[in-house]
């Protein structure tokens, strides 16, 4: 199951890839999403590119995990805050720390989890509808939350709530929630005996290595 809810929180999470929206890229979606803003336009209109994506492309990504692992990073890189998201599983960990050694966990983290679960993107069910049921903005000017769904014919709908907020005139995304897990919660919980252990820069190495591996098992 968690393999399966992971598979939907990398696609959906992908589908967010940080490019400027304009309006040819939100048509597809304009007549649902006319009231909507722009975070939740990119979910709608991306969504289905990276669905329609992963269709097209799953032969040649089953015989090479190599243009497989490059589609992955290179969407992941593009649309996730991924320093932020650090930080923020990082806690009270990230107080005082250096910012090349929050970068190195970021990079370490984010490489763990692709390496582990990207894969699981080949099994991923795409005659799925993604539709935006709500999006309000964050307390503090901290950015927006989009609660969205994925619809499967003969199944119950995957909620899938992003949390995102802008970064150069871009909208990025910083947390993701699947069927009401945080991802960044479930990470904060697993590294925090280890970080107090051995620190950041030790954590860092252990992912980087795959010593340590990044578990989507929340506590």
């Amino acid at each position: 199951m968690i393999r399966n809810v992971l598979a939907a929180a990398i696609a959906a999470t992908l589908a967010l890839a940080a490019h400027p929206i304009d309006a040819s890229a939100a048509q597809p979606a304009a007549a649902a999403s006319a009231q909507l803003g722009v975070p939740s336009q990119l979910v709608l209109s991306n969504s289905q590119r990276i669905i329609t994506t992963l269709e097209k492309r799953r032969a040649e990504f089953t015989r090479n995990r190599t243009a497989l692992r490059t589609f992955v990073n290179g969407e992941f890189n593009q649309m996730f805050d991924r320093d932020y998201a650090a930080r923020l599983v990082l806690g009270r960990h990230a107080r005082g720390a250096a910012p090349a050694d929050i970068s190195a966990f970021s990079t370490a983290l984010g490489d763990n989890l692709m390496q582990r679960y990207g894969s699981s993107l080949l099994d991923f069910n795409t005659r799925l509808t993604p539709r935006v049921k709500s999006e309000t903005a964050l307390p503090n000017g901290l950015g927006v939350r989009v609660n969205s769904e994925l619809v499967r014919g003969g199944g119950d709908p995957v909620p899938v709530t992003y949390f995102m907020h802008q970064v150069g005139g871009q909208w990025k995304v910083f947390d993701v929630q699947v069927e009401g897990v945080s991802f960044v919660q479930t990470f904060r919980n697993q590294f925090d005996a280890p970080l107090a252990q051995k620190g950041i820069k030790a954590v860092a190495a252990d992912l980087a290595s795959g010593q340590m591996q990044a578990s989507t098992k929340s506590k």
